[in-house]
């Protein structure tokens, strides 16, 4: 999914603007801590050598993601705000998936001398945004300079008693359900490789998944609490991630096949007119490529009784079930038949 473009001046620099080097570490600190949100947890954020966060639960998920520029995200594609947008949501999602509430991030900078302040003040304002969407906060990290921009993020989030949701719990039995668009951001990716990144209407909403994903974050915990066996994030595609749960658990989850009806066909639907847009000559099948094997919509994919399909949150809806392996290796099909082609991105062969 990631572009491998070479790096370029921030979208939106303009000439007189301080540049990173103009500025000492705690100044750049000055400019951007106050823009970010603390949180409810935390007892002493920003300013320590360590933040120090309360444990209500006595438990915490923790994960950790990197953006690199260049093979991540464009910054002539991309403001700071989306990429901040973009650097907390793909976090917030690794713990909404475990059924967890995101409460905190604890982010470290690389960046190259040339780069803006208002550029990294941007990136703050996204960083922000995301976190307010969940009462979650930015409670510490680093700075550093270097010769490519890199975000690391490292999210926490509380179980509030839960117990937590992993990948190997699937059963036999169970249904797959997924909160989420899948292919939005794969759609986006190619409107924006057209040169169409300001195509209006639905072709728009694609480009910002792309850019600044916004993760449904509420329904990991309602899944959760629904009865969830088993959950993960959409980061690489739905086909990628669903082979990562049948493998833990020893199954095999059969999709729908997003042509033949079920729970993928709107999101097939909605995404043909972008591929035709593109010029794609077989419009449905780069559709179906998109939901399937497109990444980075981190939608929550999940296993669940059937008697869970009744509270499941909003938008949320089944898209397959999970069988028994016998003679055949766990992993996933679509619609009882294997996927012969790339399951979706992977980070160091794609």
């Amino acid at each position: 999914m990631a572009s491998t473009a070479e790096p370029a001046q921030p979208r939106g620099a303009r000439s007189g603007q301080a540049l990173v080097r103009d500025l000492s570490e705690e100044q750049l600190l000055a400019r951007v801590v106050p823009l970010l949100p603390t949180s409810d947890l935390a007892i002493i954020g920003p300013g320590d050598d360590c933040a120090v966060m309360s444990a209500p639960d006595g438990r915490y998920c923790v994960s950790t993601d990197v953006l690199v520029e260049g093979r991540h995200f464009r910054t002539d594609w991309s403001s700071g705000r989306d990429v901040g947008r973009r650097a907390a949501a793909q976090n917030l999602a690794d713990a909404a998936a475990m059924g967890a509430r995101p409460v905190a991030l604890v982010v470290s900078l690389v960046l190259p001398g040339a780069t803006p302040v208002p550029w990294v003040e941007d990136l703050a304002r996204g960083l922000a945004e995301a976190c307010r969407r969940v009462g979650a906060g930015v409670v510490g990290g680093d700075l550093s300079a270097g010769d490519h921009l890199v975000i690391a993020a490292t999210v926490h989030g509380d179980l509030q008693g839960r117990a937590p949701v992993v990948r190997s719990g699937a059963r036999v039995g169970d249904v797959v359900v997924l909160a989420g668009r899948p292919g939005r951001s794969a759609a986006g990716l190619a409107l924006l490789k057209a040169g169409l990144g300001g195509a209006p209407g639905p072709a728009a909403r694609c480009v910002t998944q792309f850019r600044a994903p916004a993760p449904p974050l509420a329904a990991g915990p309602v899944l959760a609490e629904a009865g969830a066996t088993a959950m993960m994030d959409t980061s690489d595609s739905l086909l990628r991630d669903a082979g990562r749960i049948a493998r833990a658990s020893g199954v095999v989850v059969d999709l729908d096949d997003p042509g033949d009806g079920g729970g993928l066909e709107d999101d097939l639907r909605q995404l043909v007119p972008i591929a035709r847009m593109i010029g794609a000559r077989r419009a449905v099948e780069q559709a179906r490529q998109w939901v399937l094997t497109g990444g980075e919509d981190h939608a929550m994919l999940a296993t669940a009784p059937r008697q869970a399909v009744e509270s499941l949150p909003p938008g949320a809806r089944v898209i397959g079930v999970v069988e028994q392996a016998g003679p055949r290796a766990p992993g996933v099909l679509v619609a009882g038949r294997p996927w012969e082609s790339s399951p979706g991105w992977d980070h160091f062969l794609s």
